[in-house]
């Protein structure tokens, strides 16, 4: 009976690690299918900014040029002024940036370890924006940035967007996970609650400030409604926006399309290639207090 027993044994720790093991390639096909979806419109995009125009226009598709067309690239840059929306987007995007990561660390901190009369009202009347669609305030912001005359400017474009709900939130549950003994150890020795926010606090909640950060800048990069209906000129326009124009007066001109969206999101990609550790950090931390 007991050398049956130990018998036993290694066959069900087997039998478990052969489930396991079946259980992850399993997992593992199916990321790895998800993946590949993914990837495949970004690949299908570089692809066809390095083909001629019958390559691209061909059916059934052809997935590796042969030749490769680089020409595409710069006839792509010096058919439109991307130069210049590449300077507005890096621009109002950096701007943005920084203004929503100021605003929401001290808002943050604020709703997170600072007692006031009506906090709770307030942070609710905060996460209450995010229940307004977006759209809804177009009409409503047209007019006041038309009153301000701030249309067809950087204000209209930067001002706006220098603070967010979802930035303070997050902001707000980081600071959360901060002993309240750090703010009581750094007032008995003098320390004024600036320059513990600032020296103390901050350092300690970077992946939060990364992550408010990197998606401040992806959402400012790629808003292109906001910033057609609040400009008018070409000067003011945008990648996305100029994107539009681009397609539009190009017209079939597949190669040079994909040539300058590939363009476009080089910088999100270099971005998020610095960034990501944070950012994922940032991410697996916001719920835990």
């Amino acid at each position: 009976m007991t050398v049956s027993g130990e018998a036993r044994r290694p066959r069900g720790r087997n039998s478990y690690r052969l489930q396991r093991g079946l259980w992850r390639l399993f997992l593992y096909a199916i990321l790895t299918a998800g993946a590949v979806i993914m990837i495949l419109p970004f690949f299908w995009m570089i692809s066809t900014s390095l083909k001629t125009l019958a390559d691209a226009m061909r059916i059934p598709p052809i997935w590796i040029p042969s030749p490769l067309v680089y020409e595409n690239y710069p006839g792509a840059w010096h058919a439109a002024p991307f130069a210049r929306y590449f300077f507005n987007s890096a621009f109002i995007s950096s701007m943005t940036m920084i203004g929503e990561v100021i605003t929401c660390i001290f808002a943050g901190y604020a709703f997170a370890k600072m007692k006031f009369f009506g906090k709770h009202v307030l942070f609710m009347l905060v996460l209450a924006t995010f229940m307004i669609p977006g759209h809804m305030l177009l009409v409503p912001s047209y007019v006041l940035i038309r009153g301000l005359g701030w249309y067809d400017t950087y204000w209209a474009l930067i001002m706006p967007w220098v603070t967010s709900a979802f930035g303070i939130f997050l902001m707000r549950q980081f600071f959360r996970t901060l002993p309240d003994e750090l703010w009581d150890a750094a007032r008995m020795d003098g320390c004024p609650r600036l320059r513990y926010v600032l020296q103390i606090a901050v350092p300690m909640v970077r992946p939060g400030i990364a992550t408010v950060a990197l998606l401040q800048f992806i959402n400012s990069w790629n808003s292109f409604l906001w910033v057609l209906i609040m400009t008018d000129s070409p000067a003011m326009r945008t990648v996305p926006v100029g994107l539009r124009f681009f397609q539009m007066e190009m017209g079939t001109e597949y190669p040079m399309l994909m040539a300058a969206s590939t363009m476009a999101i080089v910088p999100i990609i270099i971005l998020f290639f610095f960034a990501q550790k944070h950012f994922v950090r940032g991410f697996a931390r916001t719920g835990v207090k």
